[in-house]
């Protein structure tokens, strides 16, 4: 099928973007479906190399953006797919069986452009809706360590008193920055005067930002989830929107960030049940007392293959369906149904948190001892797994959801339930 592109001048691009990008135009879902099948098939080529040898993916990135897979949350009203978001985890998923890592580098893209349509201005959507449908990539400065909790913000956003500012300064420190290191604009969320967090979209060659590439996570490995260093960093007002602001309201901003996770974390079970197949089916064998010649006629082996597909297939199921739970809350966000959706998207992490576990260990236990060998790198599923499901608690979206059915209490807003 072939796509429409628009051309980009380099000299109009944000740091980052060093070269002219032509980047597809997808017009709908099952476009979007079909494009992410096929570059799955070529970034899943050396997705094993990149890993091992922490290679980051800079041409591999450039042709997922030149795809138009970033560009297909955007609105129709501003040019465009707007797909679902049963299809946005579903393509997630789909790049995240090919590579873990790249699979979630554009997690806070996406997330950047839902807060965007949520809480930015028609100006503020117009301008960076159009970036994106030209190619730039949004990275992240959330989070930050040695804060009482994973919550706090000590980062801060003033006021700029010098004589002609008419914007903002930024100072602070964030880490587990990921795709920070590749963007063309890093969102980030800072504590202003009033002490009300907000998000200045901040340019990636800003004066005083750097980016330190010190992601070190045995999994996740070429994420660049590292740090990102605020040195009085200028910021313009119309680049500022509400953060906070995304929870004090109900919005479908927390469970859009969770289905992202559940659809990474899908992925890489789908990768590690792959390789458990193939290994299994020609290489493995058969233990002493099976009576059998292939390891795939052992029947216990059989057994806990057939276990974890049914794991699998629920995780599955269960995405699809917070996906339309997604979907129903965005057109109309009230209470009760950003807590349903909020719930059901905490269900599917429950699974695709279990079965990305289950399926990495599994791979070894049935593969046998052949399958850890080092030249394999079959560990990367098992390594981006634990790394990935440790973004937030999955004990607490037990709760979570014990609390909503048995309670009728609904989930807290703060986008990690």
């Amino acid at each position: 099928m072939s796509h429409p592109a628009i051309a980009i001048a380099s000299s109009d691009a944000p740091s980052g973007s060093a070269e002219p990008r032509l980047v597809a135009r997808i017009r709908d879902d099952a476009e979007a479906i079909e494009v992410a099948h096929k570059l799955a098939v070529e970034l899943a080529r050396e997705a094993s190399e990149r890993d091992r040898e922490r290679r980051l993916p800079w041409a591999e990135l450039e042709r997922y953006v030149r795809s138009g897979l970033w560009g297909i949350t955007v609105p129709k009203e501003y040019g465009g797919a707007g797909v679902s978001n049963v299809t946005l985890a579903q393509v997630t998923a789909i790049i995240a069986e090919a590579d873990g890592s790249l699979g979630q580098i554009p997690q806070n893209h996406f997330y950047a452009v839902e807060i965007i349509r949520v809480n930015g201005s028609d100006a503020q959507k117009r301008f960076y809706f159009d970036r994106v449908l030209q190619g730039d990539r949004f990275g992240n400065a959330l989070a930050e360590i040695g804060t009482k909790n994973s919550a706090e913000r000590k980062t801060r956003l003033s006021k700029d008193d010098t004589k002609d500012g008419d914007g903002y300064r930024i100072n602070g420190r964030k880490f587990y920055a990921t795709g920070a290191l590749y963007a063309d604009w890093v969102p980030t969320s800072a504590i202003d005067d009033d002490g009300v967090q907000q998000l200045a979209l901040v340019p990636r060659d800003a004066e005083g930002l750097s980016i330190v590439d010190d992601w070190s996570g045995f999994g996740q490995r070429t994420t660049g989830s590292g740090s990102a260093i605020f040195d009085n960093v200028r910021v313009s007002a119309d680049a500022v929107l509400g953060f906070q602001a995304s929870f004090d309201r109900p919005t479908t901003v927390g469970p859009l960030a969770q289905i992202l996770h559940a659809a990474i974390d899908l992925g890489i079970a789908r990768a590690a049940y792959k390789d458990l197949i193939r290994f299994v089916s020609t290489r493995s064998r058969p233990w002493i007392d099976s009576g059998v010649e292939r390891a795939g006629d052992d029947p216990l082996t059989i057994r806990e293959v057939g276990d974890l597909t049914v794991q699998l297939h629920a995780a599955e199921a269960l995405v699809d369906r917070a996906g339309l739970k997604v979907d129903l809350a965005a057109v109309n966000p009230t209470a009760d149904t950003v807590a349903a959706a909020s719930i059901a998207v905490a269900e599917s992490r429950v699974l695709t948190n279990n079965v990305s576990l289950a399926a990495g260990s599994k791979l070894f236990e049935l593969a046998g001892t052949q399958s850890t060998l080092a030249e394999n790198n079959l560990d990367r599923h098992w390594r981006n797994a634990r790394t990935h499901t440790l973004h937030d608690p999955v004990r607490w979206k037990y709760h979570a959801i014990g609390n909503y059915y048995l309670n009728d209490k609904k989930p807290p807003r703060h986008g990690a339930i």
